[in-house]
């Protein structure tokens, strides 16, 4: 499958690439890293686009596949934006990183960042988290994009496999 967006892309044609990723393939890192990368060339002023996945044993969110500079590679249950949305259960978006208590920096050039929850019923299995350079970057428009991209993630997520 060839994946080309244009730089005036909509949402529909986001959601279209979406559908046909998650409909020409079961395997989930593969899913997730495709995702990442379409994320990372369909959104504007971003610097980082990736998946925190949920660690039954440690309770820990682990790095999943992801594009931009290499991250933290765990997150503590309810430490950091990422860690405090998905034990929370629920969207955060942080205008200015550095007034965000407990703040993790992973990379010194974010200064905003969301997170937006994966569910498998009532389970958080996992989050997205985009990072961007600019101050107050995520708007109210940006939320339902990527509550659905995390929506669509979750409804095929126990269809899929890691490695069979």
């Amino acid at each position: 499958m060839e994946i080309e967006l244009k730089e005036a892309a909509r949402p529909e044609d986001l959601m279209a690439f979406v559908e046909a990723i998650l409909s020409g393939e079961p395997n989930l890192n593969a899913n997730l890293a495709n995702i990442a990368a379409l994320l990372y060339q369909y959104l504007p002023r971003i610097n980082w686009v990736g998946f925190y996945l949920l660690e039954q044993s440690s309770g820990d969110w682990v790095l999943g596949p992801f594009a931009g500079k290499p991250a933290c590679t765990r997150i503590a249950k309810g430490h950091g934006v990422v860690g405090r949305a998905l034990q929370e259960g629920r969207i955060i978006v942080v205008d200015d990183v550095t007034t965000f208590e407990g703040h993790i920096t992973c990379d010194v050039d974010s200064r905003s960042e969301i997170v937006v929850p994966i569910r498998v019923g009532d389970l958080v299995v996992a989050g997205l988290d985009v990072d961007s350079p600019n101050p107050s970057r995520f708007c109210s428009e940006d939320i339902p994009l990527l509550r659905w991209v995390s929506d669509r993630l979750g409804n095929s997520w126990l269809n899929s496999r890691w490695y069979a």
